[in-house]
């Protein structure tokens, strides 16, 4: 049964340590459909999304809002910004070297930004 994207970004991350299991592939895929513009790396560990914008200052706007979402979840991405408009924002949840429900959350959430 997947999960909606509505269902992620109502919830909020708590804390995940080392003693928590990374998501397994049956809830990756339960989990990857309510965010389908984020990719899974080769390894499974990390979910990535790419951005391209019209110039660097709105690419550096978008990250603003991406950070905003991060510190008010407490749970923070990779962020990269190159060739001076592309993004990229990959989710981890490095206490535990993998995916958890976190991650996902997040990509909801920063699915919503404008």
């Amino acid at each position: 049964m997947s999960v909606s994207a509505a269902e992620l970004t109502a919830k909020k991350c708590t804390a995940c340590e080392g003693d928590t299991p990374p998501f397994t592939k049956e809830q990756i895929a339960e989990h990857l459909p309510a965010v389908p513009e984020w990719k899974l790396s080769d390894d499974g560990k990390l979910i990535r999304r790419k951005y391209k914008f019209k110039d660097f200052v709105s690419g550096l706007a978008f990250l603003q809002k991406v950070g905003a979402v991060a510190e008010e979840e407490q749970h923070h991405p990779d962020l990269h910004l190159t060739g001076y408009r592309n993004v990229a924002v990959e989710l981890t949840t490095h206490a535990i070297g993998g995916l958890s429900a976190n991650d996902f959350i997040v990509a909801a959430k920063i699915d919503t930004i404008s």
